[in-house]
């Protein structure tokens, strides 16, 4: 059942069902998540039985504000905390040391838990309203089945879930895809996954230079595992394939087998083709935007729509390298990894 985001009605239904202990498909900036309390074991289960998630594979859990997150951390270093002045609410987590028997399902038995306040105004008002009835956080992955596309729009998760979910529409997401992750736990902080935020920026605002994981850390500080951060992930229904536009040209001209197949690259291709949007044919290609930020945006739902063409192959134009790309870059990576 999908609700209309706009109307106090659904956002009182809504934190309603999470009281209750029920899932919900709620909208963020970032991507559609498979929301529950996350401080309810039972519901936090229906999480990964539904997704079909392992359950030692953390969630992250969303928040109102920095003193929300206090119910959850038992410790915000001061890096965390001007990190958190900078850019909360919006597309980041951190992973914060944990309040021993809070929210140990969600967080996957750990001692760490990834956690996140959203920006979208809908979100925010489910948080709040949810608060009101003693739910202090939700865990909410990703809604979608594990290792797939992300969803973008309500009707994604509706796709993926069904009518018997109850979801809140709140549009589009802005971003589209999800959040920065930064490590909190080991006294330096570590990007452990790109997003829009670049590591530039986080590194600014966090008054040090934010480290990457192949930088040297000291062998005793072990990485805590984090959402959306395996090898494999993302991946669409057809096979993905990142390559220069060389390579595209040269096996589009190379061809012989004539499969379903599409193509996303940043300009047009020195080959005959044309875009096609008949489902029966066997070549569809799409611009990618210029802008990282737009092609970010309309990553997801590309390889959606790709998909919808019951395409065999996605060929992806490798994109810029720069840093601003990066969050991009690390979506096609593992989607193509995904496919192998």
């Amino acid at each position: 059942m999908v609700l209309d985001g706009q109307s106090s009605q659904s956002i009182a239904l809504a934190a309603q069902a999470l009281q209750r202990g029920d899932l919900i498909g709620l909208p963020t900036e970032t991507v559609y998540g498979l929301a529950a309390d996350a401080c309810n074991a039972q519901a936090v289960a229906k999480i990964f039985s539904t997704k079909g998630r392992p359950s030692d594979h953390p969630l992250i859990v969303h928040v109102t504000d920095i003193e929300s997150a206090q119910r959850f951390a038992s410790e915000i270093p001061d890096f965390a905390k001007r990190l958190i002045n900078a850019f909360w609410p919006g597309p980041l987590t951190l992973i914060l040391p944990r309040i021993q028997d809070v929210a140990t399902a969600a967080a996957g038995g750990q001692n760490s838990v990834g956690i996140r306040s959203p920006s979208h105004p809908i979100a925010r008002h489910i948080l709040l309203a949810a608060q009101a009835l003693d739910v202090w956080g939700l865990a909410a992955p990703s809604a979608n089945k594990f290792g797939r596309v992300s969803p973008t729009t309500a009707a994604h998760v509706q796709e993926e879930f069904g009518d018997a979910l109850l979801i809140v529409d709140g549009g589009a997401c802005d971003v589209g895809i999800e959040s920065a992750i930064v490590d909190c736990t080991r006294g330096q902080p570590v990007l452990l996954r790109p997003g829009v935020l670049t590591l530039e920026q986080l590194s600014l605002a966090c008054g040090e230079q934010v480290l990457q994981p192949g930088d040297q850390l000291s062998p005793t500080n072990t990485a805590p595992k984090a959402s959306g951060t395996l090898a494999a992930h993302y991946a669409p229904v057809a096979k993905l394939f990142l390559m220069d536009k060389q390579d595209i040209e040269q096996k589009l001209a190379q061809r012989k087998d004539v499969f379903p197949l599409a193509i996303w690259s940043r300009s047009a291709l020195q080959v005959p083709m044309q875009a096609h949007s008949d489902k029966k044919a066997a070549l569809h290609w799409q611009q990618m935007p210029s802008d990282p930020a737009q092609c970010a945006h309309a990553l997801f739902a590309q390889l959606r729509a790709f998909d919808a063409f019951g395409v065999v192959q996605i060929w992806v134009e490798t994109p810029h390298s720069d840093s601003a790309w990066e969050g991009v870059h690390d979506r096609l990576r593992r989607a193509e990894t995904a496919g192998r």
